[in-house]
């Protein structure tokens, strides 16, 4: 048996922590992505290639799209959110530039 606490175990407050948690992690992942794609820009630029890469941005939102029905997770709801991430560092490429 598990010595882990089922979500029906745990309190209000308890759940809450752990959505706390899970938030942090997320804002945490989403500054590790920032970094790498800020790197790739970097690199891009060094090599002179365009911000823009419509094949590879595809393919962000291919895996996207794949991870949600993997965890059971809306589609439209995860693409949207990777769309705005880079839409996000895009901007913040061309900015750099």
């Amino acid at each position: 048996m598990s010595s882990e606490p089922t979500p029906e175990d745990m309190s209000l407050e308890e759940l809450r922590d752990e959505i706390r948690t899970i938030d942090r992690e997320i804002v945490e992942k989403i500054a590790q992505r920032t970094y790498v794609a800020d790197t790739i820009a970097q690199v891009k630029d060094e090599r002179g290639l365009p911000t823009t890469d419509e094949e590879q941005e595809q393919a962000v939102m291919d895996r996207a799209g794949e991870n949600a029905r993997r965890f059971d997770v809306d589609a439209n709801l995860v693409k949207a959110m990777f769309r705005l991430l880079i839409e996000l560092n895009k901007v913040e490429q061309r900015e750099n530039r």
